[in-house]
């Protein structure tokens, strides 16, 4: 670490929600395992084609799930439009796929936040706790509805704030509030570009949170800290 800790700031989706795995190719194993036979490749568009329109467009007071439903709906419409994919389930039992994927992405990552509450209310007895996300103009009600505001002094939504990761306006932001340095400051999240970066462009410490399997791969050598569970974090704090 550049020195000591005093200020932890973390990703929500992908890193508090999973163990970090993005919200993209959660939805993707999703779709594949209700038997829609699409490569991550051509998802991928899909995805951000559903996502984007939800940006600064869900009132603030909407909470997880209901986000995790907009969302779906749009993925559904988005699918419904696309030519190039087979779907090996019956359109009887396609009529249930919106709730089931929701179901099925909301029981994932409410797994998720109670295998880290108890890492996080350790961590904010010792820490001051931040969020830093690029999300839709509704991060603290999502938050509150996942019962994780308790342990984060501020929550900070791109869309409010103006600036994306890696952008630095948005980690000065959380930093201003928080009243911390870059120097002892750590960012935790799950993407090498959005947050490895940003941390760089700050001179914030950074540590990464990936599956193992993407820990065993070549990126690895990328960043000098990295984790696959959020309870490991005691190792390098």
């Amino acid at each position: 670490m550049n020195g000591p800790v005093e200020t932890l700031l973390f990703d929500f989706g992908g890193t508090l929600d999973a163990n970090g795995v993005a919200w993209k190719e959660r939805f993707h194993a999703l779709y594949r395992g209700e038997g829609v036979d699409m490569e991550g490749d051509a998802f991928a568009p899909v995805y951000y084609a559903a996502d984007d329109p939800l940006v600064g467009t869900l009132p603030p007071a909407t909470n997880l799930a209901e986000t995790v439903h907009a969302l779906v709906a749009n993925l559904e419409r988005e699918l419904a439009g696309q030519h190039d994919w087979h779907c090996a389930t019956s359109p009887e039992s396609g009529a249930d796929r919106p709730g089931r994927i929701a179901t099925g992405f909301l029981t994932e990552a409410n797994a998720a936040f109670d295998r880290n509450r108890p890492i996080l209310k350790v961590l904010s007895d010792r820490y001051r706790l931040g969020i830093v996300s690029n999300f839709y103009g509704n991060l603290e009600a999502v938050c509150e509805s996942a019962g994780l505001c308790s342990y984060f002094k501020v929550m900070v939504d791109s869309y409010c704030v103006g600036a994306d990761k890696p952008d630095p306006a948005i980690f000065r932001s959380a930093l201003e509030r928080l009243d911390a340095t870059p120097e002892t400051t750590v960012l935790i999240g799950d993407s090498l570009r959005r947050d490895g970066e940003g941390a760089h462009r700050m001179g914030m410490s950074f540590i990464w949170i990936a599956p193992e399997h993407v820990l065993a791969g070549e990126q690895r050598s990328k960043v000098e800290y990295a984790v696959s569970d959020l309870r490991d974090l005691a190792k390098f704090l």
